[in-house]
């Protein structure tokens, strides 16, 4: 059988991937940086989203995997049984 790619796992990885580069750099923010975005902790709020959507993309993924697609030489042998 064979199995369907689903973009869900590159999509999910990358996003967890870059959501803890982000997060990780938001914890180091310097005050100028912290100033430059009027006080927000811009890099950590959107490392940590970015890191749930990647996380919520995989436990989708993981909860509900793609099904294997069937060849037509399966579907008649299956047919014949």
């Amino acid at each position: 059988m064979n199995q369907l790619f689903d973009l869900r796992a590159v999509i999910g990885g990358m996003f967890t991937l870059y959501g803890v580069i982000v997060t990780i750099i938001g914890l180091f923010d310097t005050p100028a940086e912290i100033d430059k975005a009027q006080g927000v902790r811009i890099n950590l709020w959107m490392g940590l989203v970015m890191l749930a959507l990647g996380l919520l993309m995989l436990l989708w993924l993981r909860l509900n995997p793609p099904k294997p697609v069937e060849t037509p030489a399966e579907e008649a042998s299956d047919r014949e049984d």
